[in-house]
Parts: C-alpha cells; sequence; structure tokens
C-alpha cells in the first residue's frame, strides 16, 4: 500500500469525527455518534434529536455519573433502538444507525445489580379461630346437633 492509499482512510475518519469530539464543558471529551447523547458523553440539557437520540438520553440518565449502567439499562438501549430500527416512518440512515447502537447495547459492559435490601424477618402468627360462614352452614346438621358445614 502507498502512503496515500493509508491516508485516505485516516483522513476521512478525522473529519467524520472532528466534530463530535468537541470537549465537554467539564472537560470530559464526547464522542458523540449521533444527536446530543449517542455516545460516549452528551450534550445535555439539549433536547434529543429523535427517536434514538430520545433512546440514548434514557440511556444516560439510567448510567451512574463515572460508572457502568446496569443490565436492564443496556438492555432497553437495546430495545428502544431496535424499535428505531425497524420503523418504516424512520429514514433509512437513522434506522442503520440505530441496529448499530442496538447491538452495541447488547455488547457494552453493565455494573453488578443493584443490592436488594436485607430481607425483613417476620414473625408467624397465630391463627385466629375461623366461624363458619352463615351460607355454608346446613341447616338440617344443626337440628341433629351437627354444627359444621355440611
Amino acid at each position: 500500500m502507498t502512503m496515500s492509499q493509508l491516508a485516505a482512510p485516516v483522513l476521512f475518519a478525522a473529519c467524520l469525527l472532528a466534530p463530535a469530539c468537541a470537549s465537554a464543558q467539564d472537560g470530559a471529551p464526547k464522542m458523540l455518534l449521533h444527536g446530543n447523547y449517542c455516545g460516549p458523553g452528551n450534550n445535555a440539557p439539549l433536547a434529543p434529536v429523535d427517536a434514538l437520540d430520545a433512546a440514548c438520553a434514557r440511556h444516560d440518565a439510567c448510567t451512574p455519573d463515572g460508572g457502568l449502567p446496569s443490565k436492564a439499562c443496556n438492555l432497553r438501549l437495546q430495545a428502544d433502538a431496535e424499535r428505531v430500527a425497524q420503523d418504516p416512518r424512520q429514514p433509512s440512515d437513522l434506522r442503520g444507525l440505530a441496529g448499530l447502537v442496538a447491538s452495541g447495547a447488547a455488547m457494552m459492559p453493565s455494573g453488578p445489580a443493584p443490592r436488594m435490601a436485607a430481607p425483613v424477618s417476620v414473625r408467624p402468627v397465630e391463627a385466629a379461630p375461623v366461624a363458619p360462614d352463615a351460607d355454608l352452614v346446613d341447616e338440617d346438621a344443626i337440628e341433629d346437633g351437627e354444627a359444621g358445614p355440611g
């Protein structure tokens, strides 16, 4: 391969990523793939630009700062992105990107599941005596001296 053959793809990729590599206000790098929320970082508080960006915003909201999202959070992004990818009303380029996001969400690492609170111990309660239901009492049995349901 010649130098120009190697340089062309690198230059092309750099041009594509340049707008997405802007720095956030806090100095953390953003690498947005789409809209204001799809990719590492986000442009909050700006509104999502479409259904895929809204799915990414929900994913960002359930991801702790500096931590990994839960498995449930990743599964929701995967399902939401798959719905966008399968929606014939969406433009074909957005549907293709949504399929990519859904695949990526399926492979994303997740943090440990949230810990459940310790179970509360419950002491058994003595059962109260139960009176027979008046509708179930056989009137003939009462006259014969048997007081049970009949």
